[in-house]
């Protein structure tokens, strides 16, 4: 059974970095055509794809977060993190962790496997 498990803090101040790791069992971060992404959902604009990191370790962002996102994984700990800088109030959403292996790895639609989620508030 494949499951996903993201981890963080809930509450970050303006301007710092968040940092949300993602932990996986029942399925290798090196598994052949799977690749891992990070998404986020709050009211005002959905659910929307921030990045992924494919088996062999290729990365790709939403570009117009590339500036400020880096993603990096852990295959000994099969585990992969988002970093996230200069947080404002507009990236307060609930972030989630996933995988998929066919279709586009910025499609939602196409992850098969999800984390529950985890609330982020960027607030003073």
């Amino acid at each position: 059974q494949v499951q996903l498990q993201e981890s963080g803090p809930g509450l970050v101040k303006p301007y710092a970095t968040l940092s949300l790791t993602c932990t996986v069992s029942g399925l290798s971060l090196a598994t052949n055509d799977y690749y891992w992404g990070w998404f986020r959902m709050s009211p005002g604009k959905g659910r929307e794809w921030m990045g992924s990191i494919g088996y062999s370790g290729s990365i790709y962002y939403q570009p117009y977060l590339k500036s400020r996102t880096s993603i990096y994984r852990d295959t000994a700990k099969n585990l992969f993190t988002l970093q996230l800088r200069g947080v404002t109030s507009e990236d307060t959403a609930v972030y989630c962790c996933a995988c998929g292996s066919t279709g586009s790895r910025s499609r939602a639609d196409d992850y098969e496997y999800w984390g529950q989620g985890t609330q982020v508030t960027v607030s003073s």
